[in-house]
């Protein structure tokens, strides 16, 4: 599952960040910023356009990342999933 799919208020967990060319920088930044495997991740809100930007918290600080970034977190199911 990616991070775009994932339901609001749905924990899941971390399980990498693609890149999509050598180098990436968005994967890159990502990974910076704490999207990293083992992390809890939960979708909190969605833009009311489009659903975009989606709210996305990382242990207890949040993000706003348009649905293509979101693409890039693979997930694993976590305890409330």
């Amino acid at each position: 599952m990616r991070l775009n799919e994932l339901q609001r208020r749905r924990s899941a967990i971390i399980e990498g960040v693609e890149d999509h060319t050598p180098n990436d920088p968005v994967a890159r930044r990502l990974r910076e910023l704490g999207f990293v495997a083992g992390e809890d991740v939960e979708v909190v809100a969605a833009g009311p356009l489009g659903a975009e930007p989606l709210l996305v918290q990382v242990g207890f600080t949040r993000f706003a990342l348009r649905r293509s970034e979101a693409a890039r977190v693979r997930l694993r199911n976590g305890a409330g999933a």
